[in-house]
C-alpha cells in the first residue's frame, strides 16, 4: 500500500486527504515509480478547486503531475527505461489520469525525463516545468533573440525565475514585475537586469521609460485578467504578450481595440505545447539540461514539506508568499 492523496469533494486545501491505496501494475506504455520528490504547481490548485481548464471528471481524484524518483516497474511497450533508473516525470498528462500526489505512482512513460547524475531528488522535482515552460514560450515559439526585452510579471514564481534565467542564457535583457518590494532584491539577485514594482509604479510606463519609448519585445504574463490592458500598453510594435497563467481568475479582455488598435500580438501558452509533443520535449530537455550543467540554470526552492504536510504546502502556495518552487518529499 501507499499512501495516496486523494480529494473526494472540490474546496480548498482542506479537502486533500492521504489514503493507503494498491498503487498497481503498470499497464502498456506506464510505468510504476517510487515517488521522492514531487514539485507543488498552480494547476493542482486550481484542479481541486474546480478552477483548471480542465475540469474534475470524477470523486475521488488524484492530484499532481510532476516529480522526480526510481522506476520500480516497467510495462509492456515502453522502450528506453528501466527497473531501477532515476527519473523526472514532466506534465504532459492529465491529473484526470494520473496523479503523482503519493509514495507510489503510474504514470505514462512519455512524462518521463533521465534525471542526470548531479540533479537530487528535490531538484528533479523542481526544476522540469518552470524551464520547460520558459524555454517553450521564450524560445521555442518566441524565439527570442539576444537584446530583446522580455517583461515577466508574477517575477518571483518558479516560473518567472526560470524565465529570467531563459533570458538571461539567450542574451536577452529580463524586466521582472512584482507586486511589492519584499522581493525585489532576490529578482535582482537572480539576475534581473531592472525589477518593477508594481504596486507603487506604472508598469508600462516605466517599461517604455527602459527601452526609449519603444516598448518590449515579449511580455510574459501568469496573472491575465483586467490588468492585461495595461501590459499590452508595454509591448513593442509587432511585439508579443504570452499569457501562460490567469492566477488573476478574472475575465480577460482582449486589448487591442481599446488600444487603438496597435500591431499587437497576444497568445495563451501553456507548457502541454512542449510536453506533449516529442520533438519539441527532446530539444527543451537537451536546452535545459545544458544550462543545469553549464550553471546558468538551477531550481529555486522556496519550502520543502513532507508528504503529510500537503494541506499546509497548498496553503503556503495559495498565500502567495513564497520565491520560487515549493517541493514535497515522500519518506520511505
Amino acid at each position: 500500500m501507499a499512501r495516496t492523496v486523494r480529494f473526494h469533494e472540490i474546496g480548498g486545501p482542506e479537502v486533500m486527504r492521504l489514503e493507503d491505496l494498491e498503487p498497481g501494475e503498470p499497464g502498456p506504455g506506464e510505468v510504476r515509480i517510487r515517488v521522492d520528490a514531487i514539485g507543488v504547481n498552480r494547476a493542482e490548485a486550481l484542479f481541486r478547486s474546480g478552477q483548471y481548464i480542465e475540469p474534475v471528471r470524477q470523486l475521488p481524484a488524484r492530484l499532481g503531475s510532476e516529480a522526480a524518483g526510481v522506476i520500480e516497474a516497467v510495462g509492456p511497450e515502453v522502450t528506453g527505461f528501466e527497473k531501477g533508473q532515476a527519473i523526472s516525470v514532466v506534465p504532459n498528462f492529465s491529473q484526470n489520469d494520473y496523479g503523482v500526489y503519493a509514495e507510489q505512482a503510474i504514470v505514462p512513460a512519455t512524462a518521463l525525463l533521465h534525471r542526470p547524475d548531479h540533479v537530487d531528488a528535490v531538484s528533479g522535482a523542481a526544476v522540469w516545468m518552470p524551464y520547460l515552460t520558459a524555454y517553450g514560450a521564450m524560445v521555442e515559439v518566441g524565439r527570442m533573440r539576444a537584446g530583446d526585452v522580455a517583461v515577466v510579471n508574477a517575477a518571483s514564481s518558479s516560473v518567472g525565475l526560470a524565465a529570467i534565467h531563459t533570458a538571461t542564457r539567450v542574451g536577452a535583457v529580463p524586466v521582472a514585475v512584482t507586486r511589492t518590494r519584499a522581493k525585489k532584491q532576490q529578482l535582482i539577485a537572480e539576475g534581473a537586469a531592472e525589477v518593477i514594482v508594481s504596486d507603487e509604479e506604472d508598469v508600462a510606463k516605466r517599461v517604455l521609460e527602459l527601452t526609449g519609448g519603444e516598448g518590449a519585445e515579449y511580455v510574459f504574463d501568469a496573472v491575465a485578467g483586467p490588468g492585461v490592458v495595461d501590459l499590452a500598453r508595454a509591448v513593442a510594435a509587432g511585439g508579443t504578450l504570452f499569457l501562460w497563467g490567469a492566477l488573476s481568475g478574472q475575465p480577460t479582455p482582449y486589448p487591442g481595440f481599446d488600444l487603438g488598435m496597435p500591431a499587437l500580438n497576444m497568445r495563451t501558452y501553456t507548457m502541454l505545447e512542449i510536453a506533449g509533443n516529442p520533438q519539441r520535449l527532446r530539444r527543451a530537455a537537451a536546452f535545459v539540461a545544458s544550462g543545469l550543467r553549464g550553471g546558468a540554470f538551477r531550481p529555486v526552492v522556496d519550502r520543502v514539506f513532507p508528504l503529510q504536510e500537503i494541506v499546509q504546502a497548498h496553503r503556503h502556495m495559495e498565500s502567495n508568499t513564497q520565491f520560487g518552487k515549493i517541493v514535497v518529499t515522500a519518506a520511505h
